[in-house]
């Protein structure tokens, strides 16, 4: 996918805070209380150096004192209060960033997956999120207690002295160019990184999954990927120095900035007009409220180059957000009427793939009554997969229109419509969990004799119970402790389980040897029994018996009938045969 632009609008990020204004208000609140609080620490210690010290009154000195405790207690239970609830806030923040982004993913179509890196995503979930995180949690905050702690503090500056607060001002210019100027390169670097971290995390799923180890050793790419590796690692290095240089260079120069301020402060005490009128107390206090200034004033700046840095990372998470979702629930949608039939039609379907030109399929119409067998045959390239994909609703017809029991499958719930036609295909995909937890993921209520009786029918139960932990023994990654045609018998036991009206084989026979073959398609007619089945077929022995058996071609039909009808025409059924 495309690198995305980085403006974001800032009141779009502002609306993830919305559900927890109440905590916010909180926060606001505390965070009012805590820098109105903190600006009487100057004027105690004014009075401290001018009234009690120089007079020895005891009394006052300990009342001022317990003044400064008091004030450093109390500034230390609101941090730590308004700690708890920002942070509180921001990580529910987070969480829902997250899960609405799982959630939007989970929605887009096989289309969207095909044409994505799966290291891609991964990072957008993780790093990017992750990335966002100090924003997220403190960056509202940061910012209402450095502006109230500045404003209060410029207040208080006043008060003391007009002249000596126009000397404090001398450093804000350049440092707010300095970081206007760093925000640029921080949001420059940050992108690149972490565009980077997503090319690094594309490298680690595809070579160290089971199936790209297999291939590197086979292959013997090894040594390369180690380099391609070792090169995406080593630029972000470089990137993490430059950006954690950057904030250093900038650091320094506003800290010496600041530093010289309190020395002028001192010389223009001594030689502005109104001088003869400052007691030391006033000076010092003013110099203490001086540093208190500059510091809320460098958190603010800090602030900004990271929100700057960080609208590069919004920027790609609302890019995923914002994805169209391409099959989806419909506005108002119906329900089957109970008991579901079965009952498939296509009635001139048509479908083309995004960026493509050429339709995968044309004008196809076909009735297969409940219950009965429909058989898709032809060359690879035909179609036939493309008709197994439209079923499940992987993808959206762009022509004609699908229906079971009479209703077009794009007016049906995708949750009713997974209950209603299940899938086996060549490939199975098996999670790293035990079998029970495997058999179990198309029905998660399934009581264990349910799991049991699903697995003798698939003819697998056997195989499971002479695992070391039977039905709890772990898979291994994506089922590797399996062959080809055990997991093939368990993905039909997972299906038994859903009990579909409505059953789809993809090819589910094809990559297997005769004698498992032969296991697998005991498991398959017992599946099939009772069942509208639509099978695609690679082995032409498997579907001599179908109801009706359609050969395809260039993605049309081109005949239809039974096996005998179509041996007997000699058209190009018989010639797949020969």
């Amino acid at each position: 996918m495309s690198s995305s632009s980085t403006d974001v609008s800032p009141r779009r990020i502002a609306l993830l805070f919305k559900p927890h204004w109440r905590r916010l208000s909180a926060v606001m609140a505390i965070i009012v209380a805590s820098s109105l609080t903190n600006m009487a620490t100057p004027f105690l210690v004014r009075e401290i150096i001018d009234r009690a010290l120089p007079t020895g009154n005891v009394r006052l000195l300990g009342w001022l004192v317990g003044g400064l405790i008091m004030v450093a207690v109390l500034t230390a239970v609101f941090g730590i209060t308004q700690t708890w609830i920002a942070t509180g806030t921001g990580q529910r923040v987070m969480h829902t960033l997250r899960v609405d982004v799982f959630t939007h993913l989970h929605r887009q179509s096989v289309a969207f997956f095909t044409r994505t890196r799966a290291g891609e995503i991964q990072s957008r979930i993780t790093n990017d999120i992750g990335g966002m995180q100090a924003v997220v949690t403190s960056t509202a905050t940061s910012i209402a207690s450095n502006v109230t702690t500045a404003v209060a503090t410029s207040i208080a500056m006043l008060a003391l002295n007009w002249q000596l607060f126009l000397v404090s001002m001398l450093a804000l210019p350049p440092a707010l160019l300095l970081a206007r100027r760093m925000a640029r390169l921080r949001k420059e670097i940050t992108g690149k990184r972490q565009r980077e971290l997503a090319d690094l995390n594309v490298i680690v799923e595809e070579s160290l999954s089971i199936s790209g180890v297999q291939l590197s050793k086979i292959m013997g790419t090894g040594p390369a990927l180690i380099e391609r590796f070792a090169g995406s690692s080593s630029r972000l290095v470089e990137l993490q120095l430059r950006s954690q240089l950057a904030g250093r260079w900038r650091g320094a120069t506003m800290n010496i900035m600041f530093a010289t301020i309190p020395a002028l402060i001192y010389l223009s005490a001594g030689i502005v007009p109104s001088a003869a009128d400052l007691t030391i107390g006033t000076v010092v206090a003013f110099t203490a409220l001086q540093g208190r200034l500059f510091q809320p004033m460098t958190s603010l700046l800090d602030v900004g180059v990271t929100w700057s840095s960080s609208t590069a990372l919004f920027a790609r998470i609302f890019e995923y957000l914002d994805l169209p979702v391409e099959v989806d629930d419909p506005i108002l949608p119906v329900s089957l009427p109970l008991p579901v039939r079965g009952h498939l039609r296509f009635e001139h379907v048509g479908f083309t793939y995004p960026d493509n030109e050429k339709p995968a399929i044309s004008d196809i119409t076909l009735d297969v009554p409940p219950g009965s067998s429909l058989a898709l045959v032809g060359e690879t390239g035909s179609g036939k997969s493309t008709v197994a994909a439209l079923i499940m609703r992987l993808y959206d017809p762009t022509a004609g229109r699908i229906t079971v029991d009479g209703f077009d499958l794009r007016a049906l719930r995708l949750n009713e419509l997974v209950g209603v036609i299940s899938m086996v295909g060549q490939e199975t995909y098996l999670l790293h969990a035990s079998v029970r937890e495997n058999l179990r993921y198309a029905r998660p209520d399934a009581t264990d004799e349910q799991v049991e009786w699903a697995a003798r029918t698939a003819q697998v139960h056997d195989v499971i119970m002479a695992l070391p932990k039977g039905y709890d023994t772990m898979v291994g990654s994506r089922g590797h402790r399996f062959s080809g045609g055990e997991k093939q018998r368990i993905a039909i036991a997972r299906t038994l389980l859903r009990d579909p009206p409505i059953l789809v084989l993809d090819e589910a026979t094809s990559a297997l040897d005769n004698s498992t073959e032969r296991a697998v398609q005991t498991a398959l007619d017992a599946l099939a029994r009772g069942r509208t089945t639509v099978t695609i077929a690679h082995r032409l022995s498997t579907i001599r018996n179908a109801h009706q058996i359609v050969v395809m071609g260039d993605g049309r039909i081109l005949e239809v009938g039974t096996h005998d009808r179509l041996m007997m025409i000699g058209g190009h059924y018989a010639t797949l045969t020969s």
